[in-house]
């Protein structure tokens, strides 16, 4: 995901550092409109709490059967998940890599590529959200 539109960022060991308001980057990576519009749809509330990974993980894939849908899903979902770990798990903010991907950094210094573990999750369910919540928490 290219964010053009935040502004100069200044190169940090490969990563482009947000602008002065990581809030409203926060904001725009949280909105997953695909996502959550399905979610509704099946009946779950995306709260951003660990809680709604297991709820999306019960969903029925419904998505897989459309080739048109399924990228912009699991992007959404990994997107979704980083807000999840963003707002929950003490330390964690998101990052713009120098190609434009966001990643998840940790206070432990980890940066998780939480798109393409979204991407898994709605093409095969697995591994499924929560438990990548689960191990991301833990790290």
């Amino acid at each position: 995901m290219h964010l053009p539109f935040l502004g100069p960022r200044h190169k940090k060991n490969g990563d482009v550092r947000l602008p002065a308001d990581p809030e409203a980057v926060a904001a725009l990576l949280s909105e997953c409109e695909l996502l959550r519009s399905q979610a509704a749809r099946a009946g779950v509330r995306l709260d951003d709490t660990p809680a709604s990974l297991e709820a999306l993980d019960q969903m029925a894939p419904r998505w897989r059967d459309d080739p048109e849908t399924l990228p912009g899903l699991g992007h959404d979902a990994g997107l979704y998940l980083g807000t999840v770990v963003v707002r929950t798990v003490p330390g964690a903010a998101w990052q713009i890599r120098s190609d434009g991907e966001p990643v998840v950094r940790l206070a432990s210094g980890r940066a998780v590529e939480v798109v393409p573990a979204g991407q898994e999750w709605a093409a095969s369910g697995v591994p499924e959200l929560s438990q990548l919540y689960a191990e991301i928490a833990e790290s």
